[in-house]
């Protein structure tokens, strides 16, 4: 596998105790942590992967704290290869609200996926997950991520490894009732310099728009005056929760 850019439209639809449909348009980037794309020096600023921004120790690789994580729960990919969808470090700033990595046995069998999320307070959880032959996969929600919505529940995702199209979802659930739906839909484009330097024209300083977009739709959801739980506590950056 090579390299590739996602140029996609990510939507989050709130179903309750409002409604309110909130879109974006954005770039992700599929690489294989093997084999991480080599970005020409003057393009570098805009294309930055470092294993500080995901989980693990900050120190290492990327892929040695993905092994390491699923080591933590018996798991060994055996030197299968592991593929990661996420933004890059952009002009030194980044932030990921979901990285995904899918991690495969030595004869390319999905052995796990790993989706790790992070919140605008700093903190991160990851979740281990074992998708059925569509991707489709159940967890409960243990993370606090906005303010809106209460740390119960649980998410119905559907996280099918991303080929030609990429088509992800995950729902949050209470009691049966859906609160929550957000989706990532796109095209592959293959890893190219000229590829890059479009995509970062087209969506100048990309991961810090995701952050004040994120802020800005948490303003409008507090002038509605919209129940607010409060955080009592975060996972640590670095951990491998």
């Amino acid at each position: 596998m090579t390299a590739a850019l996602y140029p996609c439209q990510i939507t989050h639809v709130r179903a309750r105790p409002i409604r309110r449909t909130f879109r974006y348009r954005a770039y992700l980037w599929l690489v294989d942590l093997d084999d991480l794309p080599r970005v020409p020096v003057p393009l570098r600023p805009l294309a930055r992967f470092r294993a500080r921004d995901h989980l693990g120790d900050p120190g290492s690789t990327l892929r040695s704290n993905v092994d390491a994580f699923l080591a933590s729960h018996g798991i060994s990919l055996e030197g299968g290869r592991v593929v990661m969808l996420a933004h890059a470090r952009v002009l030194g700033y980044v932030f990921n609200p979901i990285t995904v990595f899918w991690c495969h046995s030595p004869d390319g069998r999905l052995a796990a996926v790993i989706a790790e999320i992070h919140n605008t307070y700093g903190g991160r959880h990851v979740y281990l997950l074992h998708p059925d032959a569509h991707g489709r996969s159940e967890t409960d929600k243990t993370f606090y991520v906005s303010p809106f919505l209460p740390v119960a529940g649980h998410y119905r995702l559907r996280l099918p490894e991303p080929g030609g199209t990429l088509r992800l979802s995950a729902t949050l659930l209470l009691d049966g009732t859906t609160l929550l739906t957000a989706t990532v839909a796109g095209a592959r484009r293959g890893y190219t310099p000229w590829r890059l330097l479009g995509c970062a024209m087209r969506y100048p300083w990309m991961t810090l728009q995701v952050t004040a977009l994120i802020h800005w739709q948490g303003i409008r959801l507090a002038a509605r005056r919209l129940p607010i739980y409060p955080r009592t506590g975060q996972h640590p950056l670095g951990g491998n929760q």
